[in-house]
């Protein structure tokens, strides 16, 4: 805690050390006088919680009656500094909540053609920058609080809720807002905000995530505007790069390069090569059924045969053959080991892609 949050705070530790260190004087004072440690203890605690038990020894010298008549004043006033601090404390953090909950309630209300981001993930995250950069206004939802801290942390404005209950989108403006952004990794929520959002603001851009192929028609259907397959995303870009080596040798290490690279591991896609042994169940098959029997883990990008053609952009009825090299792009490199029944190697450490 800092600033404002941490006086409260700072002020009942040194108070409770102030405490510890007069229970641990006053206990060594009494051991001095001959007492062992646990009847020191025992009478220290006494005295300091103001309880009243009798004495389990008796106080009859001048050295005990000071050092009681100090462990009175100094710990009894210590006990009742800590009462009040941890009721100032609590009373803080409690003022400090509602305040702080009031206050993003304020600054969403003044909120209008805004940006509403469901999810604060990866893609999320990601977003929250841009448009951070860009100057746009923009509220995040997410009911992790770990990420609800983060995005507080950088200064972003989020509403702890469930993005697909219809009151958590009022709550965060969605019938004055200008787009809205579902890019959580569950398709079905993603599904199911889309639904709830178009019912609530007719006029609403709708941007959805979506994970399979096949909820593209679902999200569209739904009332989204655009739908963003990130693995298809992450494929086309690395078929640039297997389509164009020349252009892609002439700028590797450029800063776009190196951009380009970052976001698709902020993506969660890697590239594979996979080399189809002749006992593979994917023998003899098409690109398209693989890629079905996948069910959206992967997609080919490039099919090498075994007497060194290098086909890009393998078309979906082209069969594969035992020995054949697939390099592929890839969200579960173990769904893909899987499918294959073979060992798939990243590409760096596997075949180069021409």
């Amino acid at each position: 805690m800092n600033g404002a949050d941490g006086s409260p705070l700072r002020g009942l530790i040194a108070i409770v050390a102030f405490v510890m260190v007069v229970v641990m004087a006053a206990t060594l004072a009494y051991m001095a006088a001959g007492w062992p440690f646990g009847d020191a203890l025992y009478m220290v605690l006494l005295t300091v919680y103001t309880v009243g038990y009798r004495e389990v020894r008796s106080v009859d010298t001048p050295y005990l009656h000071l050092v009681t008549i100090a462990t009175i004043i100094l710990g009894c006033t210590g006990m009742i500094a800590v009462t009040g601090s941890l009721v100032q404390f609590l009373t803080f953090s409690q003022v400090q909540r509602m305040l702080g909950g009031n206050r993003v309630k304020s600054e969403i209300h003044k909120l209008h053609d805004h940006v509403i981001i469901c999810g604060f993930g990866r893609i999320g995250l990601m977003l929250a920058r841009d448009l951070a950069t860009g100057g746009v206004p923009f509220v995040i939802i997410d009911q992790d609080e770990g990420r609800l801290t983060e995005a507080r942390d950088s200064g972003y404005l989020c509403w702890a809720g469930d993005a697909t209950d219809e009151d958590t989108l009022r709550a965060v403006g969605v019938e004055r807002a200008r787009v809205l952004a579902t890019v959580l990794p569950s398709d079905a929520a993603n599904v199911f905000i889309t639904l709830s959002a178009r019912s609530l603001n007719p006029a609403l851009q709708i941007i959805a995530r979506g994970e399979a192929p096949s909820t593209e028609s679902k999200l569209l259907q739904a009332g989204a505007n655009q739908v963003v397959l990130p693995a298809h995303i992450g494929a086309e870009r690395i078929a640039e790069m297997v389509l164009f080596p020349e252009t892609a040798r002439f700028i590797r290490g450029s800063p776009r390069m190196r951009e380009l690279e970052k976001s698709l591991r902020d993506l969660g896609l890697e590239v594979d090569v996979v080399t189809v042994s002749e006992s593979a169940a994917v023998v003899d098959r098409t690109v398209e059924e693989l890629e079905a029997h996948g069910k959206g883990a992967f997609f080919v990008i490039q099919l090498n045969r075994t007497g060194g053609e290098a086909i890009a952009r393998p078309p979906g009825d082209l069969r594969i053959g035992a020995g054949d090299s697939l390099v592929v792009v890839a969200r579960d490199g173990a769904q893909v080991r899987a499918v294959f029944n073979t060992t798939a190697e990243p590409a760096g450490a596997g075949g180069k892609i021409h």
